[in-house]
């Protein structure tokens, strides 16, 4: 019996998404957990699996924008008839396997030792194919143990002599003879225009790794002659006269934010907040750090760590509003704010109170990483019940962040910049930053939230308090 495959709902925000590949193709048969195509959400891209078998038939092409639950496909009985507009699916004697060399054919057929089928990316097995790698070998790191294609190429990294290098006969242009380099690493030289062939491997086996291209583009650069520096860098982002479609990542954004304006009743407080001690021990630490070469907490991980310990004697900070009920969240879960391209991402701290400022300083950094990257997973971004916008590296003093729907409150953090105080008649440098917090006045009044922002300050004002909590 036919199955549908529709457009699945990755996240309680999510509208529409779209099509970005097929991995699978018209006609091919697919297995319960195979991957059938590329979905990209305003947030993040996924893999979307089958949640049964049959042949596939398809009636959405790539690159269409489609809403949630829409049929995009599906998964057909052998002879099945595919329904009208779908792309038809071939009967199991005229699908004909596509050429494929041995290696590849045996790593996409791959399964674990128990005689399940190995989860695997489809670009983990490309690049395990091209470099002859058995995925049964591979521990995946993905969700739910997927292997990823950076689990191939740390694989390739840490036993290179169990791999055959390809001949030099189908090694591609610019690698000298004999020289080991994975897809991964071909791909990276291609977009900074190295050279393989110039470049000595400093991995296991003399393997070239993306550090030692990295490492050879930096110094290319370095050698180039002043008048190309000289140059003017090539413009980036919008241009004047084009139309920017409100679609994707930037659609999402105007409807959420046209959405909490329109719903909440929403009130920004200023407030001035003296972080000279707090500056003081973060050069502190990022000295120390410097000597053993770790990397400080920022000033925005103090922030993080401060607004859950504010949190937690301000729990009407900490809630939504649903079903005319104000609702205190029992975790203490921080979004923060990430700028990427074409729009912004809130990746979600959880647990934030149980952590410790080092601890939410990984997480951060991680978080920010791979939302940067697209590597961000829905789970990443669910669940917050308060947020912390940064915008102090863009010279910003003082906004008024808008709140994202389900939680009554955001922080709006500015840079850090000199002030004074004075002791009797005499006037004391000071650093300071202005906190903006947007609330919404149907759970919360102006005086409960300028004793959250009076408490914030405080905290802030104690640095050493937040480092041993």
């Amino acid at each position: 019996m036919a199955q549908q495959i529709v457009l699945p709902k990755l996240g309680l925000t999510m509208q529409e998404g779209v099509i970005g590949e097929w991995l699978a193709t018209p006609g091919q048969r697919i297995g319960m957990g195979d991957v059938l195509l590329r979905l990209e959400t305003d947030k993040v891209e996924v893999d979307v699996e089958a949640e049964a078998e049959g042949f596939l038939a398809t009636n959405a092409k790539a690159g269409d924008v489609l809403p949630v639950g829409a049929v995009i496909g599906w998964l057909l009985g052998e002879g099945e008839q595919a329904p009208d507009g779908a792309a038809p699916a071939a009967a199991a004697e005229d699908v004909v396997a596509p050429e494929a060399e041995p290696a590849a054919l045996a790593t996409a057929a791959a399964v674990s030792g128990d005689g399940t089928r190995l989860k695997a990316s489809p670009n983990a097995r490309r690049v395990a194919a091209e470099s002859n790698v058995d995925l049964t070998a591979v521990r995946g790191t993905g969700p739910g143990g997927r292997i990823v294609s950076e689990d191939v190429e740390e694989f390739l990294a840490a036993a290179p002599a169990a791999v055959a290098p390809v001949a030099a006969a189908s090694e591609p242009a610019g690698e000298s003879a004999g020289q080991f380099v994975g897809p991964l690493v071909r791909r990276r030289a291609a977009e900074l225009g190295v050279d393989l062939a110039k470049i000595v491997g400093t991995g296991i086996g003399g393997r070239v790794t993306k550090a030692d291209v990295e490492k050879a583009a930096g110094s290319s650069a370095a050698a180039a002659p002043s008048a190309a520096s000289a140059q003017p860098a090539p413009v980036s982002g919008p241009q004047p006269g084009e139309v920017i479609p409100l679609t994707g990542m930037r659609g999402a954004i105007a409807r959420n934010m046209v959405d909490s304006l329109q719903t909440m009743a929403q009130l920004t407080h200023g407030y001035e907040a003296d972080v000279t001690a707090l500056v003081a021990a973060r050069a502190q630490l990022k000295a120390e750090a410097g000597e053993s070469g770790a990397k400080a907490p920022s000033l925005n991980d103090f922030i993080m760590k401060a607004v859950a310990v504010a949190l937690q004697q301000h729990p009407l900070l900490n809630a939504g509003i649903a079903d005319d009920k104000i609702t205190l969240f029992s975790e203490i879960n921080l979004g923060v704010a990430v700028a990427v391209e074409g729009g912004l991402i809130v990746p979600v701290v959880k647990g934030a109170d149980a952590l410790s400022v080092g601890e939410i300083a990984g997480r951060t950094g991680a978080l920010a990483a791979a939302a940067r990257t697209g590597k961000l997973a829905m789970a990443d971004m669910e669940g917050a019940t308060f947020s912390v916008s940064t915008l102090g590296a863009y010279g910003v003093d003082f906004f008024t962040p808008v709140i994202n729907p389900g939680n009554v409150a955001i922080l709006g953090v500015g840079r850090a910049k000199d002030g004074f105080r004075w002791e009797g008649e005499t006037p004391v440098k000071t650093q300071v930053l202005t906190l903006s917090l947007t609330f919404d006045h149907r759970a919360v009044d102006g005086a409960p939230a300028a004793e959250f922002l009076r408490t914030l300050s405080a905290v802030l004002s104690r640095p050493l308090s937040l480092l041993a909590g």
